[in-house]
């Protein structure tokens, strides 16, 4: 049995789900993009392929056995994509929490059924049909857990609003010990610009005190305000729009002091190996087109 264990964004990892890239499907039409920023590449030609973000993948892979954690991947559904592992259920304690995810991908959970199988069903949880969550949006960190939610009348007509109201509700009940902070996300359509898919794409715990953070996702100002406050200034690399747009906040810690990250990003790379954290450089920009980055494709199951 599988014994789960993730308490916080940064302990040491020691097994995770990695997505894959095999058998996407090919370039999806506009009416099947899933938010602003495919549909940007999809309408320039500019789509990413299949053998060049199995590449950067794998190279993810190779990092992650270079410091030896179990590696798990999906199984391979033809002309599916199932890159981003973080979006189909998370780990929090000893819980394996499915996410209710747009009806179209539910099909990418089964993928890892072998993998749930090796799980007590005690600690396997499926939520409510009215709990619409994506692990993207769901961050475990000491006595809180963090949660990127929508909860505008309008959310029904956002696509790229993920987490709803009754997914902060949901989560606070399972974990009654800790306290769950809702934060609302900027939202467009149309607008990669504008639009933050999940909470990891505006914000993230790094090390063991640090955080990368970008204002304009959040719609409210007092709640990035608590973000602020919490870490401290001297504590938090701010990134720009056109950071927060190449998903600079979407990296992915091994440990308090390792960090996956892109190698474009030079100027947090620089600012993590200034405060001490080691930082592996994979290419990633080809996956980063579809609005999804280093924490998106991964689902750590157990940290120490």
């Amino acid at each position: 049995m599988l014994k789960l264990n993730v308490n916080d964004e940064t302990s040491r990892l020691r097994a995770v789900v990695l997505g894959t890239a095999k058998s996407l499907g090919g370039t999806p039409t506009l009416a099947d993009a899933y938010d602003p920023k495919s549909a940007e590449h999809i309408k320039a030609g500019t789509y990413p392929v299949e053998e060049d973000m199995i590449k950067e993948m794998e190279a993810v892979a190779s990092v992650l056995m270079k410091y030896d954690v179990t590696v798990f991947r999906p199984e391979v559904i033809e002309d599916c994509n199932q890159i981003f592992a973080r979006d189909i259920a998370f780990v929090i304690e000893d819980k394996f929490i499915k996410s209710n995810i747009l009806p179209d991908r539910e099909r990418e959970i089964h993928a890892i059924d072998y993998l749930i199988d090796q799980i007590s069903p005690a600690h396997v949880i499926t939520l409510p049909e009215k709990v619409h969550v994506e692990g993207g949006d769901v961050m475990p960190w000491h006595d809180y857990i963090f949660v990127g939610t929508y909860t505008g009348e309008d959310y029904p007509d956002f696509i790229t609003a993920r987490t709803n109201k009754y997914a902060v509700e949901a989560i606070q009940e399972l974990f009654p010990h800790r306290e769950v902070k809702a934060f609302e996300l900027r939202k467009s359509n149309t607008d990669a610009m504008n639009n933050a898919l999940h909470l990891d794409c505006c914000f993230q715990p790094v090390g063991k005190d640090l955080a990368i953070l970008h204002k304009n996702g959040f719609l409210i100002e007092e709640e990035y305000q608590w973000l602020v406050d919490h870490f401290g200034e001297d504590h938090i690399f701010e990134i720009t729009k056109e950071e927060m747009y190449h998903m600079n906040s979407n990296i992915f810690s091994i440990a308090p002091d390792v960090v996956i990250s892109e190698k474009g990003f030079t100027r947090l790379n620089k600012w993590l190996r200034e405060k001490g954290i080691t930082v592996e450089e994979v290419p990633y920009a080809q996956i980063a087109k579809q609005e999804g980055l280093l924490r998106c494709s991964t689902l750590p199951l157990i940290r120490d």
